[in-house]
């Protein structure tokens, strides 16, 4: 059973019916998973540990290392468990979770952890921790640091409630810790917003800091923002933009930048309000999050960014669709029945998903997500509670309509989908290594759907991307580089190289060039493959589709084909998924597996299929065109919905060599013309 909420209102909130009482109720829900599980109220939070291969205290470390990492594991579990308890704490001071008293539990075991030397749950200052790994590098950094961010915003939320009830020599020796972390070596990402509002934190209780210092790292921090709101951090772009940057950032311009550097509070505001033009259109018509990127165990902790953005003087987002989203977001994962592992968060992304796990992470990560919660910050008459819930760009968006977005400072273009309420996200500007599967699942798929999740999986079918067999020797290529091309006439151009090494001429790397656009129900692909080692075969899987009993069912509409599953999800909720090829591919297929979707135990992964033999050949396929659509009803697709095109026609540059250029026409069965046109693609290639 997941998550239950009672005491709904619909009047208030007419999408979710939940209210701050609810939200309140559901962090009560998070903290007793906790504290059921520790065996006294002397215990540190360590929580029941069921996977052990990937996250850390790491079991092949050396010993040092693992004492390191048992510290870390410590502080991560009381400060992230403290986003929650912080908030309820101000609301409740004397509130009671399993016979256990919050704000004492958390009072003393912060004092221990931070403080008493002497104490098994101390964490050590960073001079200590680089002590104990024996580590002669003073610019290491350690996962303190990101805590200790995390850390001061609590006690500053809760400071009448809570910080102010340690003594002035419990302040002074919690403040050394913290600024321990503070002012010492952080890494050149989002981490140096977690040294920005340690030190604000100090500077606002009384403690000296280094103001050249905060202003090296505010500026620096606005030196890696590229537009749209969005900021890049270290080689990629991701979430962190949303739960670090756009959150951090509008904290700290309340807690110092508005009084201490407003110009530089001034720019951050500015990119926080960029974001929200078009950051509700990143969630779908239930306000679920899109599973993409690194540290997706965080889950709806993506709706900080709301709380980060009415924290500003002259906040850009409407306050009842922050709340909508918020709690749609948060219903997501709730209300699943396999969500909590032995009563805490599970590592994935529903239930436990290893494909998805960093080594970075530790059993308490997950609860990254109570940012999430710092929404019970405002009062209950502040507009985020008080105002109605509204649907933003889908209450205005007419039946069978998709509304697109396109951010060519992230090289990310996301459509709302109205016939199926799903928003598809099609991102691009990714590197990684050929070998590096995790990343690539990650940010290398062709698509990313709300309602299906990323598919894991190492065999030659991979979901949403191509993959390139060898017919002479069966070696597979994957496409480990994507570069955004832009959108022209409605059409999103990208390409993508496979096993892309800079130690090779480009010329000998295969390659595809991607174009495809919007449907009612999905994406229309017409893609076009540069071989230079043929013979090949081609695989395009479509999404992972979970299968807790599946049928399937072949159909056809003259040269155009199409398969169709029909199932439920995990929890029952009927799914529905067709893949239409109309040329270039040769048939459709389909594999079963296991342990590789984050819905469900089994999933089935639909796929087209491909040759390319001779590049002098003229009938060798010119592109390849397919289309993935999906439904969230029992309902049957239409013969329109499968097959949508009604005719392609090739431009004259196709009646010489091998047939790989100029343009295509698609006449849609609607009546609209579709033109793609790759020539000019490589002088618009970006990362």
């Amino acid at each position: 059973m997941g998550y239950k909420p009672d005491n709904l209102d619909y009047r208030l909130s007419p999408y979710t019916g939940l209210t701050r009482d609810s939200w309140i109720r559901a962090g009560k829900y998070l903290l007793t998973g906790i504290f059921s599980g520790l065996k006294s109220e002397d215990a540190p939070i360590v929580l029941a540990r069921t996977e052990t291969e990937i996250t850390y205290p790491h079991k092949n470390a050396s010993k040092e290392q693992q004492s390191a990492e048992r510290k870390a594991e410590i502080f991560e579990g009381l400060c992230r468990s403290f986003f929650i308890a912080s908030v309820l704490i101000r609301e409740e001071p004397e509130l009671t979770i399993c016979g256990i008293g919050v704000r004492d539990y958390y009072k003393k075991h912060i004092l221990y952890a931070l403080t008493k030397k002497d104490s098994e749950e101390y964490v050590g200052t960073h001079e200590e921790i680089a002590a104990l790994r024996k580590e002669n590098n003073p610019f290491r950094p350690y996962q303190q640091t990101v805590e200790t961010g995390g850390l001061v915003i609590g006690l500053q939320i809760s400071k009448e409630v809570f910080w102010e009830l340690y003594s002035e020599e419990e302040k002074t020796s919690i403040a050394a810790f913290i600024d321990s972390y503070a002012s010492a070596n952080t890494v050149p990402n989002n981490w140096r917003l977690f040294n920005m509002l340690a030190l604000a934190f100090l500077h606002n209780n009384g403690f000296t800091i280094n103001p050249e210092v905060m202003a090296e790292h505010a500026a620096s921090v606005l030196s890696w923002y590229a537009g749209d709101g969005w900021y890049r951090d270290g080689q990629c772009f991701d979430y962190y933009s949303c739960w670090a940057f756009n959150l951090y950032g509008p904290i700290w311009c309340d807690w110092y930048g508005y009084r201490e550097m407003p110009e530089l509070a001034e720019r951050f505001a500015e990119n926080s309000n960029c974001l929200m033009d078009s950051f509700p259109d990143l969630f779908d018509r239930d306000g679920f999050v899109n599973m993409w990127g690194r540290s997706m165990i965080y889950r709806n902790a993506l709706t900080g960014a709301f709380t980060g953005n009415l924290l500003l003087k002259n906040p850009a987002i409407s306050p009842g669709l922050a709340r909508r989203i918020s709690s749609g977001a948060l219903l997501q994962f709730l209300s699943r029945d396999d969500f909590l592992d032995h009563g805490i968060p599970a590592l994935g992304f529903y239930g436990q998903f290893s494909p998805l796990i960093q080594p970075y992470s530790c059993t308490e990560s997950p609860y990254w997500l109570g940012k999430a919660f710092l929404c019970l910050y405002f009062s209950k008459e502040h507009p985020f509670w008080s105002a109605r819930e509204e649907n933003g760009s889908w209450s205005g968006l007419a039946e069978n309509k998709v509304k697109e977005t396109v951010l060519d400072a992230p090289g990310l273009v996301f459509t709302n989908h109205q016939a199926n309420g799903e928003t598809i996200l099609r991102s691009a500007k990714v590197l990684k290594e050929p070998g590096d599967r995790e990343g690539l699942w990650n940010y290398g798929k062709l698509c990313y759907n709300t309602k299906y999740p990323w598919e894991a999986g190492e065999k030659s079918v991979e979901a949403q991307q191509y993959v390139l067999q060898s017919l002479t020797d069966e070696s597979l290529k994957r496409a480990n580089v994507t570069f955004y091309g832009g959108v022209r006439e409605g059409v999103l151009y990208r390409k993508q190289y496979f096993n892309f090494r800079l130690s090779e001429e480009w010329h000998w790397l295969e390659a595809v060039s991607l174009a495809d656009f919007p449907a009612p129900l999905g994406i229309i692909r017409c893609d076009r493959f540069h071989i230079a080692k043929r013979p090949m075969k081609i695989l395009l899987g479509a999404y992972g589709f979970p299968d807790n009993g599946t049928e399937l069912e072949e159909k056809a509409c003259e040269d155009a084909k199409a398969l169709v599953l029909k199932g439920t999800d995990h929890m029952g909720r009927p799914k529905r998924l067709a893949m239409t090829i109309f040329g270039g591919f040769k048939g459709l297929g389909f594999v079963r597996r296991k342990g590789t979707n984050p819905d469900s135990e089994s999933s089935v992964v639909v796929y087209a299929e491909g040759q390319l033999m001779n590049q002098y050949d003229a009938s060798e396929p010119c592109a390849f065109l397919s289309q993935v659509i999906t439904l969230d009803e029992e309902r049957d697709f239409t013969e329109e919905e499968m097959f949508p095109i009604r005719k392609i026609s090739y431009g004259d540059m196709f009646l010489y060599g091998s047939g790989c250029h100029g343009p295509i026409e698609l006449t849609l069965r609607d009546g609209t013309t579709r033109i793609i046109d790759y020539s000019g693609l490589e002088g618009m290639l970006c990362l």
